[in-house]
């Protein structure tokens, strides 16, 4: 049985721990706000382009001229995952949701006999390397940062576009965490080079459909934003990350304060049961003591 003395800093350590993982809660939530609204401020307009590079994708599918970002290599053998993940932990799941999507989509790749390569964005990305030490082409560290955005987006956008047009990959597929609420961030896959183009949308059931003219022309409005559309999407999802992680580690500081209470209370009843054996111990000495005389 532990002592009285071992106890006591047993539980004044477990309370220090509880005022860090309380304060931590309380900080992750001021900043989930922000984050949230930035997110979904965010996502209109990347889902926005995303549309309009698909409908003119569609369009000029197959065609000659066509940007590669959009044709492809004509090539499906290498494919590059671009791991995005946050830079400090104690954020619960977060990280690890994500390095497991990206690690499901790698072995389904590799088992139809695909070379399967990574490109970090983020520190805790990092722990692929000991599934992959040779798969990782680039570990994109963004902790010299203090706030991201488009600036920090565009650089690995650039990187990667440099990379895709040196012949380094075929395809490039983006995870990330989408947030959905505070309680739910869903790891999220998509491809980015080359821009996937959907199937024939439907006509509307009545019939008419709109005639949109572009100018200067598809192809030159393309050359733009093929481009922009890749650097958006990882900006969009470092936006959803941003979110996502304060409404993890939110979560995980409030589970971890509360199984601190937890602690405390079981170790306070130990420590008051060991006290009170220890005062019994000490009351039949005395009382033995004083019949022995």
């Amino acid at each position: 049985m532990a002592s009285l003395k071992a106890l006591k800093v047993r539980i004044n350590s477990v309370k220090s721990t509880q005022k860090i993982t309380k304060a931590m809660k309380m900080v992750a939530a001021a900043k989930l706000r922000r984050a949230q609204e930035a997110a979904q401020a965010g996502r209109p307009y990347a889902e926005r382009l995303e549309a309009v590079v698909a409908s003119l994708s569609r369009q000029l599918a197959g065609g000659a001229g066509v940007s590669p970002l959009l044709s492809g290599t004509g090539k499906d053998q290498v494919h590059l995952l671009v791991v995005a993940t946050s830079e400090r932990g104690l954020a619960g799941a977060f990280n690890a949701n994500i390095v497991r999507a990206a690690r499901r989509k790698a072995e389904e790749l590799t088992a139809q006999g695909k070379t399967v390569r990574f490109y970090l964005a983020g520190k805790k990305g990092r722990v692929l390397k000991r599934f992959y030490p040779n798969g990782i082409v680039a570990d994109h560290e963004l902790g010299q940062h203090k706030t991201l955005g488009f600036t920090q987006a565009r650089e690995i956008a650039d990187d990667l576009l440099a990379r895709y047009a040196a012949g380094e990959f075929d395809v490039a597929h983006l995870f990330y965490a989408k947030f959905v609420s505070a309680l739910v961030q869903e790891p999220v896959g998509q491809q980015i080079i080359p821009v996937p183009v959907p199937a024939v949308a439907q006509a509307p059931a009545t019939g008419a459909s709109a005639v949109v003219e572009y100018e200067p022309d598809e192809e030159g409005i393309l050359a733009d934003l093929l481009p922009r559309n890749v650097a958006i999407q990882i900006f969009r999802a470092m936006l959803e990350n941003a979110a996502s992680e304060q409404g993890s580690r939110m979560n995980a500081m409030d589970n971890a304060t509360r199984n601190a209470g937890d602690m405390i209370n079981r170790l306070s009843i130990q420590y008051n049961r060991t006290r009170q054996a220890a005062i019994t111990t000490e009351l039949v000495e005395i009382i033995s003591g004083a019949e022995a005389l």
